[in-house]
Formats: structure tokens, sequence, C-alpha cells
């Protein structure tokens, strides 16, 4: 049986833009589709009840390379893998942590094994391989899993950007392999997805999708973007990634992007995104809203009795105002992070519903029009 099933509804003839059903162990999720990002088994200043009946999220991120090094994937697996440990009854995708050790490049050495780092917690040392990685996220018990990689810098000279692509292939090869023996000695249904790299330059990016397709994958990611380089060269990069990958598989590009940018990757055939933007700019005292950012701690929202956007029905635009929100932001009250990151995000998932709407019906390009329009002349009182 296969781990997933993606069933496309409906592709925007102008476009490319999909809208579709991809069917995991733990539901069905509704694409186009934008991952509330749980790093370490939370979505940080959420209940999973909140975003389950607030958000209705059908899909979150747990991040392993957090959770192999606190509680560890052999305490979560105990209680029943993420989805015990957390109270989550939806679909969970998690990545490998290769971001994460690209980050934290002064604490990593890379090798054909694998890549050895220090823990950021203790400075311990520890290796991930293709392999490994593997054997953690099947512990954590994630719906989709995601292939180690390495990530390059921006920018990137080509000959780096190279020698990285390939070894991010051998690493797929291998990685792909272990996992198709672990699945024949496992009943449950995890999917496992490899990631697409080349830095910024097309033709290495093509050269990576035609190889891994070779893979024949249940899902494919685009990564090495948000890192640093222009919007439009990460645009570029997806336009030129997604049309060779195969179109009867859920497309993922990794950590995009602003409100105003979730229409474009989706213009571009994608099928999936996350980023901590919405949830760390809220935190933050940043709300985006339907007319634009919203910064909270200006004294113009001291006595403002409106909602944050009186488009949003969220529980946080339905119940509150924003001098109220303004005040517990100067109060540094946590009840601010909560209230922030359920409004940012319901905004995000609501964008992704419109979208998806406007993809069944056949009035995409209107609607990405109308976003980009709003995007040229945003309101700067807001900002």
């Amino acid at each position: 049986m296969k781990a997933l099933e993606f069933e496309i509804q409906a592709v925007c003839p102008e476009t490319g833009a999909r809208a579709g059903l991809l069917h995991t162990a733990h539901g069905t999720i509704e694409t186009p589709v934008f991952m509330p990002v749980g790093t370490q088994g939370t979505v940080k200043g959420l209940t999973p009840k909140q975003i389950l009946e607030e958000l209705d999220a059908k899909i979150i991120l747990g991040n392993t390379y957090h959770l192999y090094l606190r509680p560890g994937h052999d305490v979560v697996e105990r209680f029943g893998g993420l989805h015990g440990f957390m109270q989550w009854p939806r679909a969970i995708l998690t990545d490998s942590g290769g971001f994460q050790v690209w980050s934290l490049s002064q604490l990593r050495k890379l090798k054909e094994e694998g890549v050895l780092f220090r823990s950021h917690l203790n400075g311990d040392a520890h290796m991930f391989t293709p392999e490994s990685t593997v054997d953690v996220q099947l512990a954590l018990g994630s719906d989709i899993m995601m292939m180690l990689d390495e990530c390059t810098d921006y920018p990137a000279e080509r000959r780096a950007a190279k020698k990285s692509m390939d070894l991010t292939l051998r690493w797929a090869e291998r990685g792909m392999r272990h996992y198709r023996q672990r699945m024949q000695e496992s009943p449950r249904r995890q999917a496992l997805f490899p990631i697409v790299q080349g830095s910024m330059y097309a033709d290495l990016r093509r050269e990576c999708a035609s190889r891994l397709v070779e893979l024949d994958a249940e899902g494919y990611a685009i990564g090495g973007l948000s890192v640093g380089e222009p919007r439009a060269l990460s645009m570029e990069m997806t336009e030129v990634t997604a049309p060779l990958l195969p179109a009867d598989r859920p497309r993922y590009v990794m950590g995009v992007g602003m409100p105003e940018e979730l229409p474009e990757y989706v213009a571009r055939g994608v099928d999936m995104m996350d980023c901590v933007m919405p949830t760390r700019n809220a935190r933050n005292g940043c709300l985006f809203t339907s007319q634009g950012k919203l910064i909270i701690k200006q004294a113009q929202y001291r006595e403002d009795p409106r909602p944050v956007d009186e488009q949003c029905r969220c529980y946080t635009c339905r119940t509150f105002t924003r001098a109220y929100l303004r005040h517990l932001f100067q109060a540094g009250e946590m009840l601010f992070s909560t209230l922030a990151t359920l409004h940012n995000l319901a905004h995000y998932l609501d964008i992704m519903r419109r979208m998806r709407e406007a993809i069944l019906f056949g009035t995409f390009p209107r609607f990405l029009r109308s976003v980009r329009a709003q995007a040229d002349g945003s309101n700067p009182a807001l900002m």
C-alpha cells in the first residue's frame, strides 16, 4: 500500500496552479496547503485543540534535529510517535534536520558518510546520515519524512553548488534504498520526499530534479530557498524546477514565504509550503492583515477599538481589540503570543483556502492579479 495518494482535482490552464487532495494515514489534506511549523512538538503559543478547532489545520510540521536532541526520538516513539506524544490526530511532516545543521555551520563538518555536528544544547557530538535520519523519522512516526540533504549558502560559487548537489544526490540514493528496506518490515504508511538542490543555478536545479525523479518517490521537495537570496530568484528557481517533477506527485517548497508570496508559488505549480514567519512575527508583534502588516506596539493603536483585521473571522479578531492586544504586548503577557499566533496562522490558512477555491472555480488568474495589485499598493499606514 502506498504511503500517500495524491488526487488532482483542478489545474489552472493559464498558470498551472493545482488544487488537489493528499490522502495520508492521518487524514486527507486539501491542497494547496500551508503547514504550520511545530518545531519541538508544538506550534509555539497554541494548543493542539486550538489548531484543530480554530484553524482546522490538516497537517503540521515537526523538526527532526530538535526532537532528536530533546527529548530523543526513542522517547517520542514510546509514546506512540509524535501523534501520541503531542496529542495531534492529523498528519505530520518532519524535516530531516539538514537545514538546522546548515544553519549551525560553525558546529558541523560534512563527510561522505553524513554530517558530524555538535549539539547546540551541550556540545555533544552526533552524526546524521541519510540512513539514520530515516530511522529517526520512522520513530517519530510522521506521515511525510524528508531526505537528508545539504543546503548551500547564498551566494554560492557554481563549483561549490555542484559539489553540494552531487552529495545531496548520493545521499538521496542511500536514503531511499534504506527507506524501502525499512518499509518492507513496517506496516506503517510513511512517505519519504527527496529534496531538489542546486543553489541559484537553473541548470543544476534541472539536473538535480531529473536525477531525483528516477527514485520514483511519492513526493518531492524544493529546498535551498529562503537562504538570503532575492525573492525574484527564489521564484525563478521554483519556476525552473517544479515542471520537471512528476505531475501526479505533491510538490513542496520548503521555508516560504510572506503572505503575498504564497499565490506566486502556487502559480508555479507548488502544492505544499511552510514557514516560521507567521508564528515568529506574531510573537514579535507583527500581525499580517488583509491591508498589510500591522505593528501592534505603535502608539496609534493604544485606544483603537477595532479588531486586528475586520475581514478576519478568527477568534482573536472576533473577540479582542487592537488596544487590548497592544496592552498585552507592551506588558509582556504570554496571552499576546497566543492571540497573535492564532491570527497570523488563520490569515495564512485563509489565503490558502481562497486560493484553492479560486483554482476549483477557474478564477485563479483573477485572484493572482488582485493579490499582486494589493502588494504593489499596500497601505503604508499599517507598515
